[in-house]
């Protein structure tokens, strides 16, 4: 059984690899009070502690306006260990997966984005992604790097949570329309996840390396999905002050924020699909998941 290490151990998508990677190997799982990913010159005599066979990344710098005020880290921890990570895994033959976003691009395009694709990200945090990507890409380390958007799940804070939350607090609530992706549950990526580490173990030395959109399936806009997101609580008999009626579209000209957002996060599935044979999910199918489960606890 191989030995996966699986960084950012207790985060949305963390949380979730625990799940599906647990019967394909030894699970060394790490959160930052073990593996600070902000620490790059401490990388290497880690990961000699650990000796992984795969390096699951599911660590990164996520805070997009933050990031803005604060370049250093989010390069250490997006770009300078992703690099480093892969150094490892090149001399000791381990496979790394790596997340990346959605951006990279900066959603000017009208469809959605395939691989090939000019990136041009337009946030410190999207340029600090970009070059943890092509670092990993240059090094010649087998990896795949999935690039998703829009990630939620039942741990950690993410926009779902965040509405259910305002929901109870505020009679109004105004959100954003004119940005277009595809909400993707941290378990659709823990899932597909696990199919490519199955792919690599049944033959590790033809792994088709590379970079590959991973979301769910369809698209929507932040108003829409926060409209559900009431709906579902509303027929959930959930005490609410809003409904989803209170809540009002703006453009993103209307609600400022230090990082400027990609308008069109849409991405091109197809080599995911063809490659590994999966199936993705509607992103609504997702959002009933998780809401159900949140009711649950």
């Amino acid at each position: 059984m191989p030995r996966i290490l699986i960084t950012g151990a207790n985060g949305q998508v963390g949380h979730e690899l625990k799940r599906t990677l647990a019967p394909l190997g030894t699970l060394l799982c790490c959160d930052r009070a073990q593996l600070d990913l902000r620490y790059t010159e401490n990388l290497a005599t880690q990961l000699q502690n650990l000796q992984p066979d795969i390096i699951v990344n599911a660590a990164a710098y996520t805070a997009v306006d933050k990031a803005e005020g604060d370049v250093d880290t989010a390069y250490k921890v997006n770009a300078e260990a992703p690099a480093a990570l892969a150094t490892w895994a090149l001399k000791r033959d381990a496979l790394l997966i790596h997340y990346s976003t959605d951006y990279v691009f900066d959603g000017e395009k009208n469809g959605p984005y395939v691989e090939t694709d000019p990136v041009n990200p337009q946030s410190v945090y999207g340029t600090s992604k970009l070059a943890g990507e092509q670092a990993i890409t240059i090094s010649g380390v087998s990896h795949a790097i999935l690039r998703t958007s829009w990630v939620f799940g039942v741990h950690g804070s993410n926009f779902l949570k965040t509405i259910l939350r305002l929901g109870h607090e505020k009679e109004s609530l105004n959100v954003v329309a004119d940005q277009i992706g595809a909400p993707t549950p941290a378990a659709l990526l823990a899932d597909v996840t696990a199919k490519v580490v199955q792919h690599y173990r049944q033959s590790p030395r033809m792994f088709p390396s590379g970079l590959y959109h991973t979301t769910s399936a369809g698209k929507t806009s932040w108003y829409e999905y926060a409209r559900l997101v009431i709906r579902l609580a509303e027929e959930q008999g959930l005490p609410l002050k809003l409904t989803h009626a209170d809540i009002h579209p703006i453009s993103s000209d209307a609600y400022p924020a230090r990082a400027k957002r990609p308008l069109n996060s849409r991405l091109d599935c197809s080599k995911l699909r063809s490659t590994f044979d999966i199936h993705l999910r509607d992103w609504q199918d997702g959002v009933h998941q998780v809401f159900a489960q949140l009711c649950q606890y």
